[in-house]
């Protein structure tokens, strides 16, 4: 009886830290920004083409590093509402926890939008949520 008390007593406890893990969010510096390098933003491109990243009042640091003012990119195509603070970024981004600030991607024909988020150690926005502006290209 007691064993099982106990491994339900673990067990609420390891669930109330997952949660309250996932709702600290690291925060971020009070004049960080994080923004679209290129494509600029009504910028006609081809199917495969390259997004630069930018970001000033922060560094960029590789997903699991846990150092102040620092954070990796996320993006988001064609995303209706950017995540909010302390939630972990799921399938809707695309993560560069590698610490890198382009890539190239490839989409279909037609207009998209494309936005940066910086994510913290543990791939959630910080607080407050740094994210770049909302740009539109449209891919021939």
């Amino acid at each position: 009886m007691f064993k099982t008390v106990l491994a339900l007593g673990m067990t609420a406890i390891i669930s109330q830290t997952a949660m309250a893990a996932e709702t600290a969010a690291s925060a971020s510096a009070p004049e960080a920004k994080v923004y679209i390098i290129s494509p600029e933003n009504g910028a006609t491109v081809s199917e495969t083409f390259t997004v630069q990243f930018g970001l000033s009042g922060m560094g960029v640091a590789p997903a699991g590093t846990d150092k102040a003012n620092t954070g990796h990119h996320h993006l988001m195509v064609d995303g209706e509402q950017a995540p909010m603070a302390g939630k972990a970024m799921g399938q809707e981004v695309m993560h560069f926890g590698g610490g890198q600030t382009e890539t190239t991607i490839t989409l279909t024909p037609g207009q998209h939008t494309l936005q940066l988020i910086l994510g913290d150690m543990g791939h959630a926005p910080h607080n407050p949520p740094v994210a770049s502006e909302v740009i539109t290209v449209t891919v021939e």
